[in-house]
Order: C-alpha cells, then structure tokens, then sequence
C-alpha cells in the first residue's frame, strides 16, 4: 500500500512497473542490465476517490495521457531498486501536486497610509525629473 493521505492510498497492484533498459551512455553495464523503471497507473480504473479521479483526468499535464494513464520512466540510478523508489516518489508527488486545492485569496484594499507612500514616491520621482530640465 502507497499511502497519499491518512486517509487515501493506492494498492500496489495497481501500479504496473516495468524493468527496461536504461538510455543513454554508461558503458557495459547499461547495456547489459535492465535498471530504469516503467511505471504505468490507470487513474480511471485506480480505487482513488472520485475527487483525486476527476483533478488527476482534469489536469493538463505533460505525465498524464489522454486516456488517464499515469506514465513515468526512472533512470537516474544504476540501481533498479533505487529507480523504482524514484519512479513511485515521484508518483505520490505529481498525485499530491495536482489535488492540493489552493486557498481562496480574499480580496483587500490598500490601507491609507500605504497609498499616501505610493503618492509620495511618486511625487518625489516626479520632483527629481523636473529637475533635469535646462537650467535657465
């Protein structure tokens, strides 16, 4: 169980991890040994509450298919063990990323004397520019 929440997790059978081999250079051992990870969670047919389902399929983002699919590939370790702790952190991120709801902002007005400083910077800005005119 991949916990999100205290009161949300995802069965690891849901998530479907692949070893492949890893891009890039590296010499013998990259090419002999399957460490990167492929990591593959269906959000529409996951257990997740319908909440998480519907910010998860509403999100554009560049991990999430349009059919729901969750897609990250791990290969910054030479071990798999190590990409597929990275591959599944980085799963509990983008989740936990797109179903924070923001805090609503309320609207303030500026106090009085904020705007008697914004009136007198300006006034001074102004003071020193027509100073820098032709002296007569």
């Amino acid at each position: 169980m991949i916990m999100l929440s205290r009161t949300v997790e995802i069965p690891e059978s849901e998530i479907e991890l692949t070893a492949i081999r890893a891009q890039g250079a590296g010499g013998q051992h990259v090419n002999k040994t399957s460490t990167a990870i492929h990591l593959r969670f269906d959000v529409r047919a996951s257990s997740l509450p319908e909440f998480y389902k519907t910010r998860l399929l509403a999100a554009s983002h560049h991990l999430i298919t349009a059919e729901g699919v969750v897609i990250i590939k791990a290969q910054e370790y030479r071990s798999q063990e190590m990409n597929r702790e990275a591959a599944l952190q980085r799963l509990i991120n983008l989740i936990r990323e797109l179903t924070t709801v923001e805090k609503a902002r309320r609207a303030t007005r500026p106090t009085r004397a904020s705007k008697e400083r914004r009136l007198e910077g300006k006034s001074r800005r102004s003071s020193v520019k027509a100073m820098r005119g032709k002296v007569r």
